[in-house]
C-alpha cells in the first residue's frame, strides 16, 4: 500500500518523475531503512544525463547510493536488535561465493556489477530495503546528515588503505571535491611529513587545511616539487590529472587512482612508469574492509565530513540538485536530498 510519500524514478536519461512510494517489506536476510538523507554525486548526474556506461546502469531506476537512515524492520534471520539502529550501507551487491568475494575483493565480484541506485532501487525515496549484511550500524548519537557521506568516505578509505602511507612520508592529493577532502583527512591520520592538496580554486585552501593538508596550491601554479612525493592520490577524475599525479611522484613512488575520468582522458606514459618504477593502484567503490575503516574513523571523530555539505534540498528538488552538481561552482560542495 502506498504511504502517500514519493520517490524519484529515472525512466530514462533526462526523464524523471516523483512516483508514489510503496515500502517493500524485508525478506529473509534483509532490512528496511527509513532514509534520513541521501547524497548526490557526479555519478548520479551521469545516470540522469545518460553518460554512465551501459553496463553500470539499468533504467528505470531510483537513484541514490550515498545515504543514511534508521532500520525500521528486519526479515527472517536478521537480529531484531538492528531495529531502531542508525546506519549507512554498502551499495555493491556481491555474490559472496566467487573467488574474488572470498578474497575480500567484493567490488570485483565475478557475478558481475550490481549496485544500489544504479542497477537496483536506491535511496532517493522514503525507504530502502536491502540485504542486512550490507549495513554498518552507527553510534546512537550519530548525526545522520554527516553519515550520509559515509559512502564517499568509504571510497576515500579504500584509497587511503591502498596508499599505505607510513609516518613521515610526503603525500599529495589531487582534487578537492568530497572524495579528495575525505581522503586527505584519512591520510592525515597516518602522520605524513607533508600533505599537499592540489585543486582548481584558491577558495578551497581553508577547507583543505581544516581537513589536514599542510600545504595547498592550485593546479595552474608552478609545480616546483614535482618528482618528490612518496604517494599521490588522484581524486579529481579530470582528463589530465593522472599524468599530473605521476609527475609529482619520486622514482619508485606510489600512485592511487580514485577519480573516474570521462572518455578522452590522457593515459599514463608506460615508458615513464617503467623507467621510474612507479607503482599504480586503483580504486573502484569500497570493500567491506574499507567501509569498516571509514565507519571506525567516523565514530571516533577522525573523519568529520559535515563541513563538506553546502546544500540540503527536499526530494522534489532533484532537478535543482542535478544542476548544482554540474554547475562547476566552487562554492557548491556536497548536495543532500531529504525524502
Amino acid at each position: 500500500m502506498s504511504t502517500g510519500a514519493r520517490g524519484v524514478v529515472l525512466e530514462r536519461p533526462g526523464s524523471f518523475r516523483l512516483a508514489d512510494h510503496t515500502p517493500r517489506p524485508p525478506g529473509p536476510g534483509e532490512a528496511q531503512v527509513r532514509v534520513a538523507a541521501v547524497g548526490v554525486c557526479g555519478s548520479d548526474r551521469e545516470v540522469y544525463q545518460g553518460s554512465r556506461p551501459a553496463g553500470y546502469v539499468r533504467y528505470p531506476v531510483t537513484p541514490g547510493h550515498e545515504w543514511s537512515g534508521t532500520v525500521t524492520a528486519v526479515g527472517e534471520g536478521v537480529p531484531s536488535s538492528l531495529v531502531g539502529r542508525k546506519t549507512a550501507g554498502e551499495g555493491f551487491r556481491n555474490c559472496q561465493v566467487c573467488e574474488r568475494c572470498h578474497a575480500g575483493e567484493t567490488t570485483l565480484c565475478d557475478a558481475g556489477y550490481e549496485e544500489t541506485g544504479f542497477t537496483l532501487p536506491g535511496a532517493m525515496a522514503p525507504t530502502l530495503t536491502l540485504p542486512a549484511r550490507l549495513l554498518h550500524p552507527l553510534p546512537d548519537d550519530t548525526d545522520l546528515t554527516a553519515a550520509a557521506l559515509l559512502e564517499p568516505a568509504a571510497c576515500a578509505a579504500a584509497a587511503a588503505l591502498r596508499a599505505a602511507v607510513r609516518p613521515g612520508q610526503r603525500v599529495a592529493v589531487v582534487g578537492t571535491g568530497a572524495l579528495g577532502m575525505l581522503a586527505a583527512q584519512l591520510l592525515a591520520a597516518s602522520s605524513p611529513g607533508d600533505l599537499l592538496m592540489v585543486g582548481l580554486s584558491p577558495d578551497a585552501a581553508p577547507l583543505a587545511r581544516a581537513f589536514g593538508a599542510t600545504r595547498y596550491r592550485t593546479a595552474d601554479e608552478p609545480a616546483a616539487d614535482n618528482g618528490t612525493f612518496d604517494v599521490v592520490v588522484e581524486a579529481a577524475g579530470a582528463p589530465t590529472t593522472a599524468r599530473t599525479c605521476a609527475a609529482l611522484l619520486r622514482r619508485g613512488g606510489r600512485l592511487v587512482l580514485t577519480g573516474i575520468p570521462a572518455p578522452g582522458a590522457y593515459g599514463l606514459d608506460p615508458t615513464d612508469l617503467v623507467v621510474r618504477q612507479l607503482e599504480v593502484r586503483t580504486v573502484f567503490g569500497a570493500t567491506p574492509g574499507a567501509w569498516a575503516h571509514a565507519v571506525r574513523a567516523f565514530a571516533c571523530g577522525l573523519l568529520t565530513p559535515l563541513p563538506l555539505v553546502t546544500h540540503e534540498l527536499p526530494l522534489d528538488g532533484f532537478e535543482q540538485a542535478m544542476a548544482l552538481v554540474g554547475s562547476g561552482d566552487p562554492g557548491v560542495g556536497k548536495v543532500l536530498l531529504r525524502p
